[in-house]
């Protein structure tokens, strides 16, 4: 889904053209989607465009981050349990 919108907001029937699965799967993900803050919508007729939501990405990555940051801290405290333990 994320790269369909990587290219600019999309309608669902844009989406699921491009995807083999139905126009409700494609919906289902939308909703998902929208609902984690990932992307947002807006009407334009009787159909819904959707976009990338930026802010919610940028939360998305600050979260994961930070995992990675712990995972490096964890690292680096066994590296240097290792070293100590061999002098």
């Amino acid at each position: 889904m994320f790269e369909r919108l990587r290219g600019g907001p999309k309608g669902v029937g844009e989406i699921a053209a491009e995807l083999p699965v139905s126009r409700p799967a494609v919906s289902q993900h939308l909703k998902v989607l929208k609902d984690a803050g990932l992307v947002t919508d807006e009407p334009r007729g009787t159909a819904r465009i959707y976009r990338i939501h930026a802010d919610g990405l940028r939360e998305l990555r600050d979260w994961l981050d930070g995992f990675w940051d712990d995972a490096l801290d964890n690292f680096k405290a066994h590296a240097e349990r290792d070293t100590k333990g061999n002098e």
